[in-house]
C-alpha cells in the first residue's frame, strides 16, 4: 500500500525522533509518503491537502494534527509565529475553527475515496497545553467519529498521570528550535532528563525512544484498519 503521513513536525521528524522512518522500518512492504511540515496547523493541512494527499493517489492517509491549534489558542504569545510563518488569520485556530476545517478535510478524503486513518497527537509542555489539546483532540474524534473514521489517541498511550507547570511558550521556544535544527543538536535524552520530561525532549517533540514506541502503536493501528 502507499500511506501518506499528513501532519505537522511531529510526523515531518526532522526535529527529534521520527516516527515516520520507523514506520518505514516497521513496515518496509508499504510505501510512506511523508507530508509533515513543521508548524502545521489543521488550517495549513487543509491548503494543501490536494497535491500532498489527493493528487498523490495514496491508498490510504494517517492524520496527525491539533498540538499547533492547540498552542495558538492556549499560548497567546506564540501567534505572531503561526500568523507571519503560516498565514493563520491572528496567528489563532479557534476551536470552532478548527471543527470546521477539521470535518472539511475529512470530507474532501471521503470525496477523493481515500481510506482515512487519525491519530490525535500527544503533548507534556504544560497543564494548559495538555488540557487544550485534550479538547482539540476530543473535537477531531468526534468528528471522525460521526463520519465512520476511527482514531488513535496518543495522548492517552504515552502521556504521565500528572504534568508539571511549566512557563507559557513564546518565540523563544521557537527561535531554539531553529537555532538547534541550524546547528544540528541532537541532544535529545539528555534535554529530556533535564526538563522531566517523559517522552518528549521539550514537551512537544518525540525523543528516538518515543517515536519508535508511537510507530509501534500507529502501525498496529492501521494495520488493525486495512
Amino acid at each position: 500500500m502507499k500511506i501518506v503521513l499528513f501532519g505537522d513536525s511531529l510526523t515531518w521528524g526532522g526535529y527529534g525522533g521520527s516516527y515516520a522512518r520507523e514506520l518505514a522500518a516497521l513496515r518496509p512492504q508499504h510505501t510512506w509518503i511523508n507530508a509533515g511540515v513543521g508548524g502545521s496547523t489543521v488550517v495549513n493541512l487543509l491548503r494543501r491537502v490536494e497535491a500532498d494527499v489527493i493528487d498523490q493517489q495514496p491508498d490510504g492517509v494517517f492524520i496527525m494534527v491539533g498540538s499547533n491549534d492547540a498552542i495558538s489558542y492556549c499560548q497567546p504569545k506564540t501567534r505572531s509565529y503561526f500568523r507571519q510563518r503560516h498565514g493563520i488569520p491572528d496567528g489563532v485556530v479557534t476551536p470552532e475553527q478548527f471543527a470546521a476545517a477539521y470535518r472539511e478535510l475529512l470530507t474532501r478524503l471521503q470525496l477523493a475515496q481515500i481510506v482515512t486513518r487519525i491519530g490525535l497527537p500527544a503533548a507534556e509542555y504544560n497543564p494548559t497545553v495538555v488540557d487544550t489539546l485534550k479538547d482539540y483532540n476530543r473535537l477531531a474524534a468526534e468528528i471522525a467519529r460521526s463520519m465512520g473514521i476511527e482514531t488513535l489517541d496518543l495522548l492517552a498511550a504515552l502521556n504521565p498521570p500528572t504534568i508539571p507547570e511549566r512557563p507559557e511558550l513564546d518565540l523563544n521556544y521557537i527561535f531554539t528550535i531553529g537555532r538547534r535544527e541550524d546547528a544540528g543538536w541532537d541532544d535529545f535524552e539528555a534535554e529530556r532528563v533535564r526538563g522531566g520530561y517523559h517522552y518528549s525532549f521539550d514537551g512537544l517533540h518525540f525523543t528516538p525512544d518515543a517515536a519508535r514506541q508511537a510507530a509501534a502503536l500507529i502501525a498496529a493501528f492501521i494495520d488493525g484498519q486495512r
